[in-house]
């Protein structure tokens, strides 16, 4: 047999067409079939409708295989349109998910982006309640007990390129200024920075603004940073670990003044999943509200109570409070601390740090959205929707065939080939005793023939 070498192979003039297709991934194969037996396409397609014409116009991206695309960007842990654009283009397995014929190809970034910015975010927030209906209807939405939390997304603008609000001058040209003013003609950097160093309040949102994205705001991340960013809310139900509702706020927002945001959009958005899913065990509204220290005030306990909301709040250490004229704040603040030092408070208090952040690990961790591609809350929003609303998907797939991620098939099936090596050994060192001398002769040459156990699980 000669050697070959690259390059001397001639191009085919027809390609069979089973060499075009592949025998596809199962975890996407299982999330098709779900999909497909629940008419998600005719029901994106039927959403979309208004935003296109019905016959001028070549046909666009099909608005199943957009948020086909963006369910895509979660599940493998792309964060940019680009990335997700480039995957489509490099797997058989993704094109047979999105359902694309051979002589079609994958959208590219531009396509996807386009579509973005043509669909609003309400038929997004319609999709994501869709997908509560699923849950709804394989009875993994209770939404009685619903705990909130934030974390922090660092945005698509940089800190050096503030601007004041009242006259939008740059941060650099506004050290210069007050340089002059002190009495320093031409100030060097080291000027500027002895200024700057003695300055109280430099980094005030009331004052500076970023030209880039409006929306975000000066604030302190979680590895410490202070860097432009925005505040991200999950509302999730504490029984199951679905995410019920998703907004987003500026970065330096105070939990406080947001929750109440976030509670009625579950609320909201529980009302539709149980139109949509099993209206015998979704509930209709919220019960129960869990959330950490953060959230706790008088006014947050008052606004709770009045709403007919139970409240499990940690209450952080004050010094002792007076209550001349509140006595509806101080009976709320008493009730919740009497409702959190309970044996179900204590319960949901250990529950909130496993299930709260576990949401947070997987669709910015994992999910690869800890750093925003996008600006403007309506376009972030967008994208967010559709990556928790896979995470969603994510807990029905493990509900269903016991796997909820593409790599979690691949630790499963390790995880199986390593017990069956292991059973295998067990066999074989029973076999082995005394007065047995041939069996154990078996035995190992059994052993020794098969492939070592690190072997079949790499």
């Amino acid at each position: 047999m000669a050697m070959g070498k690259k390059g001397d192979e001639q191009d085919e003039l027809f390609v069979p067409y089973k060499q075009m297709r592949s025998g596809g991934h199962p975890f996407y194969q299982a999330l098709d079939g779900i999909l497909r037996e629940n008419g998600f396409d005719k029901y994106a397609e039927k959403l979309c409708a208004r935003y296109y014409h019905p016959v001028v116009g070549r046909p666009g991206l099909a608005p199943g295989n957009y948020f086909r695309s963006l369910l895509v960007g979660y599940f493998e842990g792309i964060d940019s349109e680009r990335g997700i654009a480039w995957r489509l283009a490099d797997s058989l397995s993704l094109r047979e998910f999105l359902g694309l014929p051979t002589g079609k190809s994958p959208p590219d970034h531009s396509t996807l982006s386009r579509t973005r910015r043509l669909i609003d975010e309400e038929t997004h927030q319609e999709v994501f309640t869709w997908v509560l209906g699923l849950l709804s209807k394989d009875g993994l939405l209770e939404g009685k007990t619903i705990g909130v939390d934030a974390t922090t997304l660092e945005a698509n603008a940089a800190l050096r390129s503030i601007v004041r609000r009242d006259d939008f001058r740059s941060y650099q040209q506004f050290l210069t200024d007050l340089a002059k003013e002190s009495g320093i003609p031409t100030p060097t950097r080291e000027d500027l920075a002895r200024i700057d160093r003695k300055r109280k309040k430099k980094g005030s949102n009331k004052e500076w603004v970023s030209p880039n994205d409006p929306d975000a705001q000066i604030t302190r991340m979680k590895d410490g940073r202070t860097h432009i960013g925005h505040k991200q809310e999950h509302a999730v139900d504490m029984d199951s670990g679905a995410v019920v509702a998703v907004t987003l706020h500026g970065g330096a927002e105070g939990d406080t003044s947001t929750i109440d945001k976030t509670l009625d959009a579950a609320d909201e958005n529980l009302k539709k999943a149980r139109e949509k899913g099993d209206k015998s065990q979704t509930r209709e509204s919220l019960e129960e509200a869990v959330g950490d220290k953060g959230y706790h005030s008088k006014r947050v306990m008052l606004d709770l109570a009045e709403a007919g909301r139970r409240s499990y709040i940690s209450e952080p250490v004050r010094l002792r409070q007076h209550w001349d004229g509140e006595e509806a704040e101080r009976d709320a603040v008493y009730a919740n601390r009497r409702r959190k030092k309970g044996a179900r408070g204590q319960l949901l208090m250990r529950r909130r740090g496993e299930v709260l952040e576990r949401s947070f690990a997987h669709v910015l961790g994992t999910g690869g959205m800890r750093r925003t591609h996008l600006r403007f809350h309506y376009n972030i929003a967008k994208r967010m929707l559709i990556h928790v609303a896979g995470f969603n998907l994510g807990l029905l797939m493990r509900n269903r065939f016991g796997v909820g991620t593409p790599r979690g098939l691949q630790g499963r099936l390790a995880a199986v080939i390593a017990a069956f090596v292991a059973l295998i050994d067990l066999i074989a060192g029973l076999l082995a005793v005394p007065g047995r001398s041939q069996l154990a002769d078996q035995a190992a040459a059994i052993n020794s023939a098969s492939p070592s156990s690190e072997a079949l699980a790499a």
